[in-house]
């Protein structure tokens, strides 16, 4: 199976690389750091997989298309993608930022549908492929100092549940992936209690086991996705309350 990650060279992304390349596939890597990038490579040497690397920012239009171009000259259209690439920075209401909202709309959003730019027509062609969007549990509710965060990764959820049905009429197999918290790069920066924090390959080996299934969402931890998923259905009254601690940092 031919592989494509995006924001594959540090955290979920990085180890997804490796359980695949470990389990003999060919992928291939896209991220803005080469220098990661290639001590990547070094780690894959002795892994059944191929492995192949592609500086590319997800904001970089041109810089994918090329990328990708790459890969299909190299190894033919992928089987399937995995648009991981993303960012995450707390974000104050009562100190209203906007050019982070864009940074992060940008990145988390609107790099996803770059990607998909980029994959999508040579898979429609074929009439084949996996498309894997990962989102986050933190956009199924608004949440106090996530709200640039929460707000991309909601609008990817919407985006993902509308162009399922479509695509699937054109062979291509829409998955979204949830996560809660995983321990990564990322999620090191954050100075407040972080429920059922996963390490980060149990979390890729979840990820992996669920795109090999059949069902649309991927969504891990288990007992805070269904926590998540209890408070999708709280009425506002009853979730307004229940997020007045968090926005005064009780």
């Amino acid at each position: 199976m031919i592989i494509w990650i995006t924001g594959g060279s540090s955290g979920i992304g990085r180890e997804l690389a490796l359980q695949y390349l470990a389990a003999g596939h060919k992928v291939f890597v896209t991220a803005r750091s080469a220098d990661k990038l290639k001590t990547l490579a070094e780690e894959a040497k002795p892994l059944p997989g191929d492995y192949n690397w592609a500086v590319a920012d997800v904001c970089d239009r041109a810089a994918l298309k090329l990328a990708v171009a790459t890969l299909e000259t190299a190894w033919g259209v992928p089987d399937l993608a995995i648009l991981n690439a993303g960012t995450h920075q707390p974000t104050s209401a009562r100190q209203f930022d906007l050019a982070t909202h864009e940074r992060l709309m940008q990145v988390n959003y609107m790099g996803v549908l770059n990607c998909l730019e980029a994959v999508l027509p040579s898979m429609r062609a074929r009439g084949r492929g996996q498309v894997a969007l990962v989102a986050s549990l933190a956009g199924y509710r608004g949440l106090p100092m996530a709200s640039a965060y929460g707000a991309s990764k909601a609008a990817l959820i919407n985006f993902a549940e509308s162009i399922r049905e479509e695509l699937k009429l054109d062979g291509i197999d829409v998955r979204l992936v949830n996560p809660g918290f995983v321990k990564t790069p990322l999620t090191d920066l954050n100075d407040f209690p972080m429920p059922f924090l996963m390490p980060v390959d149990k979390a890729a080996a979840r990820i992996v086991k669920g795109l090999a299934g059949a069902g649309f969402e991927v969504t891990f931890p288990t007992r805070f996705a269904f926590i998540m998923k209890l408070l999708r259905l709280l009425p506002d009254r009853l979730y307004l309350a229940a997020t007045k601690g968090m926005a005064r940092g009780d």
